[in-house]
């Protein structure tokens, strides 16, 4: 089925991006996407999108081919409905959303209900098109602020946003049932995620400190002390791998230094994950040249947290 997306706008490639974990994306504009799925369920596993709609249409964006494409559409609620339209910005049609909410319920056949609608009709306008939708759900990004770090009973400065941490997995591609590595597990914010999508998440940390916490954040999980250079895990046994690797020397690490930890946990990943799968690993720093001769790069993406810290976000093919 083809579905439509109002993505977040906190980053401009990660939310599309992510939509290859629930199906494929045929097309996109700034905070929307349309994108072919077998199934609705699996999307609310998203993290950088707000709704999802049935796809009914799409056309230039200004209000006489808005106009046009309702008429042709001839759409009829079977029950009370109300129209809603979002105008991202840089959206080239110059017509206020009110009044194309209102041509919208001139034109859709049934009767209008703002209080109690039992449908929900949404155009969304991006740069030069306009898409148009029936809303099937909206995502539960209230639940991602609930799960704050701060609030888990075991905190460390520094560590991943639920968001962020689930926007990873999601890329990894990692489907229910299938088995998730995080080799530098932390606090086991990875872990948490994986496992809210249905994941067999494993984790591991060469830091006893760090284990020992996570295990009172965690509950289920396997998690074991090791080095990432030497796992203590079978060849092509994994199904997906993310990971955030340690910032700077002030991390516990075995290796002779950042640089040789990289390369050796890199090729310890690509050893455990089975052929064709992925890994997401997040760094401060550009290590594609590291990366690239030991994994296929896949994407590349780029996310500012503060003016002293920017996430480089590789996906890797084993």
């Amino acid at each position: 089925m083809k579905l439509l997306f109002h993505l977040s706008g906190e980053h401009p490639t990660l939310p599309c991006s992510e939509l290859s974990c629930v199906g494929e994306v045929i097309d996109s504009r700034p905070q929307v996407a349309v994108a072919l799925c077998n199934r609705v369920s699996p999307v609310k596993r998203l993290a950088m999108a707000h709704s999802v709609m049935e796809y009914l249409g799409e056309c230039p964006a200004d209000t006489r081919s808005f106009l046009q494409l309702l008429k042709e559409l001839a759409i009829s609620s079977p029950g009370p409905f109300v129209a809603r339209v979002k105008k991202i910005e840089g959206a080239e049609i110059t017509e206020p959303a009110p009044s194309l909410e209102r041509l919208m319920g001139d034109t859709i056949a049934g009767t209008v209900s703002l209080d109690h609608p039992a449908h929900e009709f949404r155009a969304i306008c991006s740069g030069d098109r306009c898409y148009l939708g029936k809303l099937l759900c909206t995502i539960d990004r209230g639940s991602f602020d609930a799960r704050n770090p701060g609030k888990r009973a075991f905190f460390h400065p520094g560590v991943m946003m639920p968001r962020i941490a689930r926007s990873i997995v999601n890329l990894t591609l990692v489907a229910s049932g299938e088995r998730f590595l995080d080799p530098f597990c932390g606090t086991g914010g990875v872990l948490i995620e994986a496992g809210m999508v249905g994941a067999i998440a494993t984790g591991g940390d060469m830091d006893v400190f760090m284990v020992r916490g996570t295990r009172r954040n965690i509950s289920g999980a396997g998690l074991f002390l090791a080095d990432a250079g030497s796992l203590p895990v079978k060849d092509n046994s994994v199904d997906a791998v993310a990971t955030d690797l340690p910032y700077g020397q002030s991390s516990s690490i075995m290796a002779e230094g950042l640089e040789s930890l990289y390369t050796q946990s890199l090729e310890e990943i690509r050893r455990i994950l089975k052929p064709g799968r992925r890994a997401v690993i997040v760094t401060h720093r550009d290590i594609r040249a590291i990366a690239s001769p030991i994994m296929d790069l896949c994407e590349f993406h780029e996310q500012r947290v503060h003016k002293s810290l920017t996430r480089r976000i590789m996906v890797l093919l084993a």
